[in-house]
């Protein structure tokens, strides 16, 4: 089996695909994609995968566990994937660059988003009003203000918001974390800071980047 690997021999070809597999076993697994054939099932939901690792790591989202620990803070993540795009913020490394600027980006579908606005792509588009958006979270957001919906709490006071960016901000307000820092000297600021002092504004200042999680 393993020097049809050398011989490019091909001894199994499954008459409803085009592909062709070496191995008996990549055969089977490739042909579950087209039977949808998903035996491993959420005890916890009604999600069900084709692979038992696939569902040993959806699994995490239920009890919590993040083993994937960044060596340059105390943020864990639930999959690898995330704790290397989160590695980059820490890195600077952006390998995601924009053919049509000099923007370049951490994660690939940043980049995808980020095209739309050279393309003029509005690809969600509010069906009670005339509005469209480039991504959906901002179309998610909008639609609440047709519903009223506001189902982001604040856990230090019982205001609640249509947005999560508007919950954290507003949660860094309460908290007084500092995130603007000064483009002169090496002092930070907080949202209150930055709004309150006239004097502020005349400043260079710098937004700290945070960490985007994208599946936790």
């Amino acid at each position: 089996m393993h020097t049809r690997i050398h011989t490019g021999e091909i001894p199994n070809t499954p008459y409803q695909y085009d592909r062709s597999f070496t191995v008996q076993s990549n055969l089977e697994n490739h042909k579950v994609i087209h039977n949808e054939e998903k035996s491993y099932q959420c005890s916890h939901c009604d999600k069900s995968f084709t692979k038992k690792g696939h569902l040993k790591s959806h699994t995490r989202i239920h009890t919590g566990e993040k083993t994937y620990q960044c060596s340059h803070c105390d943020k864990s993540f639930t999959y690898k994937s995330t704790l290397k795009n989160h590695t980059r913020i820490h890195t600077g490394e952006k390998p995601y660059q924009c053919s049509q600027c000099d923007k370049s980006f951490t994660e690939k579908c940043y980049l995808k988003i980020h095209i739309r606005i050279h393309t003029g792509e509005h690809p969600y588009q509010c069906s009670q009003c005339d509005k469209s958006f480039t991504q959906r979270v901002n179309f998610n957001a909008h639609i609440r203000i047709h519903t009223e919906e506001k189902p982001y709490q604040c856990s230090h006071c019982d205001e609640y918001f249509i947005a999560n960016d508007s919950l954290k901000k507003h949660t860094k307000i309460l908290t007084g974390e500092k995130r603007y820092k000064c483009g002169h000297c090496s002092k930070f600021f907080t949202d209150r800071e930055i709004s309150e002092t006239n004097e502020l504004s005349q400043l260079k200042i710098e937004v700290k980047e945070e960490p985007i999680d994208i599946y936790d």
